[in-house]
């Protein structure tokens, strides 16, 4: 999903540097370890919601604050952090991030309270966005020439198994030895992949960070800010969905919350599905990948808030929502990397605060159904409403916006031929 999308950043880093590595398939191992951590900890965060709901006495609604709160600290972190270490050593980078990440989910694990829990999620969604960022680059450096963007897509992967894997595991652990196990669970992922950071990645002058200029430019391109507004939009409505994914077991479908993991690995596996069809689809055609992803949550998302009820119809759906709706991801990265190929890097933190964006826009729209009374499912037609305006936006204005002319970052080739598509 994310090869194309940072294709510009991973090119221009395999130009500049022609590594000798002994392991580099450790080097991405390391990288997609710290990315399981950081997805885990992201996803694992929604399985457990009703359990330190419970547990510090308030309500599902307040609750999901706690998802916000990550989600913003993705959406101001990861831009910010970026710019803020520009210059620095991206290997240094990388291990100071893994430090704050276990800061972050530790302080979490000791929480009070609520208030508390909100603040330390917070710290612990600042560090994703600028990982994957400065991930990218390490990625790129230590496959060598030509297969940059394969070797992000391979560290990303490690997003994409939280979801399948971690998120279902860690609320297995929440619900049979409590919510905070569970961020501990993820603090000793975390260290062991520091641990593999610190004896696998590289030690070199080459992995030095550089100017920001490039970046900052990007930020003034209406284009830009355009795009970003369709993914929060738009990718809102598979929040609306997974933040409640325990509530439509237990409330709506009325079963027992040990189907809980069960429904979020069936979820996570219409993603990773979703994710490679994408990928092909924003490969092969401009606008597609989006409109057909986006049409096709819409259909899900309404058949879910009509007969969600039933678990035979709720699980298919919950493949659907997760395979449509990243279906239409890898399209989207594609189109802001067009609009901003000359800073690429700050694109890839952009990406993800969009994503987060959209995470806490549905977990918001959710809890304000649910606060309206108007029933467990209820949080889908949140989405609706909000994928509908991402939909309207992109077709209308977006789709009709031209990339940005090719230009070439020092030290690197022209990286348009990354983001041309047809159809």
């Amino acid at each position: 999903m994310h090869q194309r999308a940072y294709a510009g950043q991973c090119s221009a880093e395999e130009v500049r540097h022609t590594p000798l590595i002994r392991n580099p398939k450790l080097a991405l191992l390391a990288l997609a370890l710290g990315t399981f951590a950081i997805g885990t900890g992201e996803f694992g965060s929604n399985g457990i919601i009703q359990l330190f709901a419970s547990d510090l006495a308030v309500s599902i609604p307040v609750a999901t604050y706690a998802i916000t709160a990550y989600a913003v600290g993705v959406m101001v972190g990861s831009p910010a952090i970026t710019l803020l270490a520009a210059r620095v050593n991206r290997r240094t980078l990388l291990l100071g991030l893994i430090v704050l990440f276990l800061v972050g989910n530790g302080l979490s694990a000791l929480a009070p309270n609520i208030a508390l829990l909100v603040v330390f999620r917070f710290v612990a969604g600042s560090v994703q966005g600028a990982f994957f960022g400065a991930g990218a680059v390490v990625a790129a450096y230590v496959y060598g020439p030509g297969k940059g963007g394969k070797a992000f897509a391979t560290v990303m992967g490690g997003l994409t198994v939280a979801t399948v894997f971690g998120s279902p595991l860690g609320t297995f652990i929440g619900q049979h030895a409590g919510w905070r196990v569970m961020y501990w669970t993820v603090v000793a992922v975390g260290l062991l992949a520091g641990a593999a950071l610190v004896a696998w990645l590289p030690r070199t002058d080459d992995l030095r960070g550089g100017s920001i200029t490039n970046e900052l430019g990007a930020l003034c391109r209406v284009n830009v800010w355009l795009t970003v507004t369709v993914a929060a939009l738009g990718i809102s409505s598979i929040f609306a969905v997974y933040t409640f994914i325990g509530p439509f077991i237990t409330d709506a479908a009325r079963r027992d919350a040990s189907l809980i993991p069960i429904a979020l690995a069936v979820f996570g596996i219409g993603m990773a599905v979703g994710n490679h069809l994408g990928g092909r689809a924003a490969d092969r055609y401009e606008h597609r990948g989006l409109i057909w992803g986006y049409g096709g949550v819409l259909a899900v998302l309404a058949l879910i808030g009509v007969a969600g009820g039933d678990l035979v119809i709720l699980l298919p759906c919950l493949f659907g929502v997760g395979a449509t709706m990243m279906f239409a991801i890898p399209t989207i990265q594609v189109r802001l990397t067009a609009f901003a190929p000359d800073a690429p890097t700050l694109m890839g933190a952009l990406n993800l605060a969009a994503l987060n964006l959209a995470n806490s826009l549905g977990a918001i729209g959710g809890a304000i159904t649910l606060d309206a009374g108007w029933g467990t499912l209820s949080t889908v037609w949140a989405g609706v409403i909000l994928t509908t305006a991402g939909l309207l936006l992109y077709i209308g204005i977006v789709a009709r916006l031209k990339p940005a002319p090719a230009q070439t970052r020092a030290g690197a080739r022209p990286v348009s031929h990354v983001v041309q598509t047809r159809g």
